[in-house]
C-alpha cells in the first residue's frame, strides 16, 4: 500500500482543513488507517484512527474538533479539522495497519506527510 497525504496549508486560529489520504492498491479496505503528527521540534503523536468498518478513536485532547471518516470505494481517508489552534501547527502523515490503534509501531505503512501551519 502506498499512501499519499495532501491538503495542508497556511490557516488562521479558529479556522478549517480538511486532510486527505489516498491509497493506492487493492485491499485498502482491509486496513486500518491511522492519522499522526508531528510539531516543530517534538515527537510523533497520535490524532485519530479509524478500522476498515468505520469505527473511530481520537486522541483525547483532539476529540470533538476533530473528524476522522473514510471511502473505502475512492481508496481515500479524510481528517476534518475544525477550530484550529497554533499548536495544531504540525506535519500530519497517514499510516495504514492492521488493527485500529494509537500505536505508530503497528502501522505498516506511512505516507510523506502534508504541513498544517495555523497561524494565531
Amino acid at each position: 500500500v502506498q499512501l499519499q497525504a495532501s491538503g495542508g496549508g497556511l490557516v488562521q486560529a479558529g479556522g478549517s482543513l480538511r486532510l486527505s489520504c489516498a491509497a493506492s492498491g487493492r485491499t485498502f479496505s482491509s486496513y486500518a488507517m491511522g492519522w499522526f503528527r508531528q510539531p516543530p521540534g517534538k515527537g510523533r503523536e497520535f490524532v485519530a484512527a479509524i478500522s476498515w468498518s468505520g469505527g473511530s478513536t481520537y486522541s483525547p485532547d483532539l476529540k470533538g474538533r476533530f473528524t476522522i471518516s473514510r471511502e473505502n470505494a475512492k481508496k481515500t481517508m479524510y481528517l476534518q479539522m475544525n477550530s484550529l489552534k497554533p499548536e495544531d501547527t504540525a506535519v500530519y502523515s497517514c499510516a495504514a495497519g492492521p488493527k485500529i490503534t494509537s500505536d505508530e509501531y503497528a502501522y505498516d505503512y506511512w505516507g510523506q506527510g502534508t504541513l498544517v501551519t495555523v497561524s494565531s
